[in-house]
């Protein structure tokens, strides 16, 4: 029986712990102190967010890196994936959480202008598609920094540019797109996230997701005001287009970098759907007959457009058995089930100690992963 099976390995990282290809090392390792010659296939998976570009790489994309403007205007050294025409663009590179120098948060005035200097990079190395994976943003300034990288000008009564971030759009009388890089025209651009949020009000970006960048409720209201302001004054620009943009599902991805990507042409899909298209999970996922997924914890969250859950759903559509790993689990085995995973297998169903889990994450996956070799392909 173990010369015909062959098991797939398409799990997310576990955050602070393991990268997505670690996570598919260790379980590989686990695996095969069961069974010695099992064939395995590792396809590091990823929704959109930060990991993304590193699960384009392990699938075979060549790995660029570029010199843009950080969240605060601080040069940094950012990646992006490119194969055949496609890139992988992941914001959270440029203009990330974790460009921020530690417990520094800056709502009003980071800015995701190196995310648009990424997306200039990806141009220039004759991408024709672009997937754009945004999340992880320190920023909350509605795209409006990508889109001066791009060649747009937001300005003041006096025709000056307005300070970067969100909080200086407040001051913005003018917005002028005149002079965005062509090439966007003739590129198809994917908005890839698995948040659906618009970019203001009550679901807006700076009422969701402004408290995790550091804005206070007086931040909050700012930002959002901030956010319907530009949306106002690029109506003027653009038309009625823009007020549709706003309010659509995905505008208030990563601050509202949505907003703007949807102002490109871009078109929403669901991160985790358009990276397993990006990834060759298909093909992969027909030689399989067991398919273990996962992430650092599976909760409510990952119900709702995370990896594992993405790829649970294709795979069990396909009729293959899914089980997954995590380092947490706070999901009933009924939700598991519904969501297309048979069984869950949590670092402390080997290991009780929650901060050793953490810390010795990689050689208790390991330990977790031979369960998985003695249930399912003993």
């Amino acid at each position: 029986m173990n010369e015909t099976r062959r098991v797939l390995i398409a799990a997310d990282k576990f955050k602070g712990s393991l990268t997505a290809v670690q996570v598919a090392e260790r379980v590989t390792a686990g695996l095969r102190r069961v069974v010695p010659d099992l064939t395995v296939e590792a396809l590091p998976v990823a929704d959109g967010g930060d990991g993304t570009v590193d699960a384009a790489v392990a699938a075979g994309f060549e790995r660029r890196e570029v010199r843009v403007a950080g969240p605060l205007g601080q040069e940094v050294t950012a990646a992006f994936a490119l194969r055949d025409g496609t890139a992988v663009v992941e914001m959270a590179e440029a203009s990330g959480l974790q460009r921020l120098p530690a417990g520094v948060f800056a709502p009003l005035t980071a800015s995701t202008y190196g995310s648009g200097e990424l997306l200039r990079a990806a141009l220039d190395a004759g991408a024709r598609t672009i997937v754009f994976g945004v999340g992880g943003s320190a920023t909350t300034d509605g795209g409006a920094g990508m889109l001066s990288a791009l060649g747009a000008r937001f300005l003041n009564e006096d025709g000056d540019p307005v300070t970067p971030g969100g909080g200086g759009l407040a001051e913005l009388a003018r917005a002028d797109l005149s002079g965005l890089d062509p090439r966007l025209s003739s590129v198809e651009l994917v908005l890839a996230s698995d948040v659906d949020n618009p970019l203001t009000g009550p679901k807006g970006a700076p009422a969701v997701y402004g408290p995790q960048k550091g804005a206070s409720p007086d931040e909050v209201d700012a930002l959002d005001a901030a956010l319907a302001h530009l949306a106002k004054v690029l109506e003027a620009e653009v038309g009625p287009r823009a007020a549709e943009y706003a309010a659509s599902p995905g505008a208030g991805a990563a601050g509202g970098i949505g907003f703007g990507a949807l102002l490109l042409g871009a078109r929403f899909r669901p991160g985790i759907e358009v990276m397993l298209d990006v990834l060759g999970f298909a093909p992969a996922l027909e030689r399989a007959t067991l398919v273990i997924t996962g992430e650092g914890s599976l909760d409510e969250q990952t119900l709702h457009g995370k990896a594992p859950a993405g790829v649970a759903a294709v795979a069990r559509a396909a009729g293959k058995v899914v089980v997954a790993v995590c380092g947490r689990l706070a999901l009933s085995p009924e939700a598991l089930v519904r969501a297309g995973i048979e069984q869950a297998y949590p670092l402390t169903s080997v290991e009780p100690d929650v901060a050793r889990c953490i810390a010795d994450a990689g050689p208790i996956l390991e330990r977790v992963a031979v369960r998985i070799a003695e249930d399912y392909l003993g």
